[in-house]
């Protein structure tokens, strides 16, 4: 399904594969503010929302919602939190029965979101999250490796996150992995084990020691690029560039994948429909190319919503939206 005249409208239709996710899954307690806070300061916000979130769950709810067949790892407490979540999760066709529930609360972050443009700020708590051990994982690895891909960050105990794509990489199953929240040293038992990576162009610029600030990333040096991650172990990757829209890194190949035009409401969980959309294309046999440029429409569709989740289309609803 590599192509350069990708049908993005008849692609959406087709993201029917069997996805994997390893990870997070939080209860966002969200609210707009006029600006963000200065250090001290008090801001009247508007109504606290609390909406489904977690990088992993977000990723998960994104593929299924698209079509594919996605089975998501993680742990849950035993708060209210966790049945609101669970509940969410199958609404949006998520498959939860491996999920673990662990005594205390549940994973949980606290969002502002700038009615200027958009953008938030993120503090996390992990909470049941952290008890997604290696042996967790270990304890579902045929569920795991019956997928066709596998998609991994990093909001878990890297230790499980360095078994799920050791199980995955020895299962023959491809492996994402997107780097956030953002570590620029990553363990090279996790390196080997990982066959595509996903960042954004200040995760990568800090990963391969370059001036984030000299950089102009619309006139970028990407075979430079290219070479620098290969030297960190990376030759499959996207770039992901905001509203320039992504570079994909493929073996030697590199292609720009033109953004989508929007006018953003909320860009909270906005790369976790991406990432997720990118698992459903790889599991239902586009290339990264492909799934990239299928992508693009999705976390664009995504921004023009509030919330993570809540802010997710299905592929009929995003085809409407761009008359795709």
């Amino acid at each position: 399904m590599d192509t350069n005249t990708l049908n993005v409208g008849e692609a959406l239709m087709q993201l029917t594969g069997r996805v994997a996710v390893v990870g997070s899954m939080n209860a966002d307690y969200t609210v707009r503010v006029p600006r963000f806070l200065l250090p001290g300061e008090t801001l009247e916000g508007g109504a606290l929302e609390i909406l489904p979130g977690g990088k992993s769950s977000n990723q998960a709810a994104a593929a299924a919602k698209l079509g594919a067949q996605v089975t998501l790892f993680g742990a849950l407490g035993q708060d209210s939190n966790a049945d609101f979540l669970s509940g969410k999760l199958e609404e949006a066709g998520v498959d939860t029965s491996s999920i673990a529930r662990v005594d205390g609360p549940s994973g949980t972050t606290v969002i502002t979101v700038s009615e200027a443009d958009g953008e938030n700020t993120i503090v996390y708590s992990a909470g049941s999250n952290r008890a997604v051990t290696a042996e967790y994982v270990r304890s579902h690895a045929a569920e795991l490796t019956s997928a066709s891909v596998l998609g991994l960050c990093l909001e878990s105990p890297l230790e499980a996150v360095i078994e799920a794509a050791r199980l995955a990489h020895e299962a023959g199953m491809p492996v994402l992995l997107n780097n956030s929240p953002f570590m620029a040293d990553l363990p090279s038992e996790l390196v080997e084990n990982v066959d595509i990576l996903l960042a954004n162009e200040h995760e990568v610029a800090q990963m391969i020691g370059m001036d984030d600030s000299a950089v102009d990333w619309a006139n970028a040096d990407w075979d430079a690029l290219r070479v620098k991650l290969a030297e960190l172990g990376f030759s499959r990757v996207i770039i992901t560039l905001g509203a320039l829209g992504s570079c994909v890194i493929d073996g030697e190949s590199v292609e720009r994948v033109d953004g989508v035009r929007i006018s953003p409401v909320d860009t909270t969980g906005c790369g976790d429909s991406y990432m997720g959309t990118v698992l459903a294309g790889l599991a239902s046999g586009f290339s990264l190319t492909d799934s990239a440029r299928i992508a693009a429409y999705v976390g664009a569709y995504a921004a023009c919503g509030f919330g993570a989740q809540a802010s997710y289309g299905t592929a009929t609803e995003i085809r409407e939206a761009f008359s795709l």
